[in-house]
Order: C-alpha cells, then structure tokens, then sequence
C-alpha cells in the first residue's frame, strides 16, 4: 500500500477528519489495558476507568454531533428539493408570462400598426370632399357633358351641312369652269372664222 492509499483510507475511515477512529482505537486499547491490569491498585484503575468514560463520552458526543448533522444535511436536502421544486415551477410561470406577454405584445403592435394605418385613411378620406357634394359636382360634370354631346350634334350638323353646301358649290364651279371654257372654245372658233 501506498501512503496515498494510506490517507485516502484513514479519510473515508475518519469521516470529517477529527480523528474519530484514533479515539475509538485508544479506547480500545485503554479498555483491554483496563482488563488486562490486576485490581491491586484501585485509585489507577478508577482513574483508567474514568478516562474511558470520558473518552465514551466524547465518542457518544460525536456520534450524536454527526447523527443531527446527517439529519439535518436530510432536511437540507428536502429544503433543497423543495427549493428545486419551486424554482422550476416558478422558472415555468415565468416562461408563461413571457409567452403571455408575446402574445400581448404581437397583438398590441397590430393594433398600433392598424391605428397608424387608420390614420393615414382617415386623413385622406378627411382631405376628400364628402358624398353629398362629390354628387352634386358629379351631377353637374354630367349635365355640361350632356350639354356638350348637344353642342357637338348640332356641330356636326351643321359641318355636314355646310360640308354639303361647299360640295355643291365646288360642283357648281366645276360646272361653270365647263361651261366657261366651252363658251371660250366656241367664241374662238367663231372669231377664228371671222378672221379667214
């Protein structure tokens, strides 16, 4: 064996290390002395015996001192579980809320966007005139657009008419521009023959 397997032993043996096996070991040994030692002398032998009761008693403190501390290491470690327990509860509320609060928040920036939104139409729709007057200057825009069908018909009436008319001057001056050239071509021929 090693001197580190020695210590490592003596350590797991020892427990916190306050030499709990070195006094069980002394007692031991005190008590087979104890045994071991003629009765002639009873002022030494009260006085081992005295000492074992006070080494007794220091390993009875001990055992109690380490029995409520491993009770009270098991109630800290329910308070532990507890707190665990409660932790992980309240870390899961808490991721709740933040899922409730998302939720809160993604409908709270739709209702914003919808507002400005609503705005903005709202001001266009304010800057239009309203429904009344849009067809009243409808109805008028109609009339004059009526009006002005009328007008042209009776342009274009009068266009074709008048179209009409410089036709039949035209032919007419054609006509007299035949007529007057005939009427030259005659009168040369009979100056012609007065001539000869």
């Amino acid at each position: 064996m090693t001197d580190e397997e020695v210590i490592r032993r003596r350590l797991l043996i020892d427990g916190d290390g306050t030499g709990d096996d070195r006094r069980l070991n002394v007692l031991l040994k005190t008590f087979i002395k104890w045994c071991n030692t003629p009765i002639d002398n009873p002022s030494e032998s009260q006085l081992s015996q005295d000492r074992m009761l006070g080494q007794l008693s220091q390993c009875e403190y001990t055992f109690s001192k380490c029995r409520l501390l491993s009770t009270m290491c098991d109630a800290e470690l329910e308070n532990y579980k507890n707190l665990s327990t409660q932790i992980a509860s309240d870390i899961e509320k808490a991721k709740e809320e933040i899922e409730t609060t998302k939720t809160k928040f993604k409908e709270a920036k739709t209702i914003r966007k919808n507002r400005v939104e609503y705005e903005v139409l709202a001001k266009i729709i304010n800057e239009q005139p309203d429904r009344k007057q849009t067809c009243e200057v409808l109805s008028q825009i109609q009339k004059e657009l009526r009006n002005l069908e009328e007008t042209k018909a009776q342009l274009d009436k009068k266009w074709d008419l008048r179209r009409k008319q410089f036709h039949v001057l035209v032919s007419s001056i054609h006509q007299l521009q035949g007529l007057l050239d005939e009427t030259e071509s005659d009168d040369g021929s009979i100056t012609s023959m007065d001539w000869v």
